[in-house]
């Protein structure tokens, strides 16, 4: 599987709670689409939201997002970690 980093434009003012309810909506819907959704991070003043997924294809991540209610606007693939 790979990792993909999706980034969300439009969440300005998104609050703490406001991303864990959208990350639990994926969370309960990613195993429809072999995606595992690892982490979420947002800029409530900028509106950007980041998150970190495991997923057969930036696709597969989209249609989970889509199913939730927040579309992805861009998907970009990790091939390189370090830690």
């Amino acid at each position: 599987m790979a990792k993909f980093m999706d980034v969300h434009h439009s969440m300005k003012g998104i609050t703490e709670e406001q991303l864990r309810e959208a990350h639990n909506a994926d969370l309960a819907i990613e195993g429809d689409e072999r995606v595992h959704f690892e982490r979420a991070w947002a800029d409530p003043e900028s509106g950007l939201v980041y998150c970190l997924s495991e997923a057969p294809s930036a696709e597969a991540v989209q249609r989970i997002h889509e199913r939730a209610g927040h579309k992805a606007d861009e998907i970009h693939p990790v091939p390189l970690v370090v830690q």
